[in-house]
């Protein structure tokens, strides 16, 4: 099993995920040692402290900001963490030569709580924050084992 499934699993609950797509990484970018290579880009599973250092290193932002921005859209994410659907892509107020590809992803999981109820009720909690070539972010989340792909 691979690090990415052990996340998705929720048996990495310390760990965040940080995705850079090689359009926002440099080529010669010290994460691309650290990380692994996708189709599109760069993965990184590192335990919570060094991937929030990660990933303001990368994008110049603190993730846990980053994150509360993104939650004010939902859009879909890819299990896979590398991909996704922009919410704001059919916005028809959106200029409609903007690109909607991912630029970066962070994500992390969070255990079953039954005291905060709803999806938390249900089981371990991936949040994914997605930011896109538009300039906008947004977040999916999902309860571990509910979207098998």
């Amino acid at each position: 099993m691979s690090n990415l499934d052990e996340f998705l699993a929720g048996e990495r609950l310390d760990d965040v995920v940080f995705y850079l797509s090689d359009a926002y990484l440099d080529d010669d970018s010290r994460l691309r040692e650290v990380g692994t290579e996708t189709d599109c880009g760069v993965r990184l599973i590192l335990d919570g402290e060094t991937g929030r250092s990660a990933f303001q290193a990368g994008t110049g932002m603190g993730a846990m900001e980053f994150a509360k921005t993104a939650m004010d859209a939902e859009g879909e994410i890819e299990r896979s963490l590398d991909g996704g659907a922009c919410p704001f892509a059919d916005d028809p107020d959106a200029d409609p030569d903007d690109d909607h590809d991912i630029r970066f992803v962070f994500a992390f999981a969070e255990a079953r709580n039954e005291e905060v109820g709803g999806l938390y009720a249900e089981g371990d909690v991936v949040h994914a924050y997605a930011h896109c070539t538009c300039g906008e972010s947004y977040s999916h989340k999902w309860v571990v084992g509910d979207r098998d792909e």
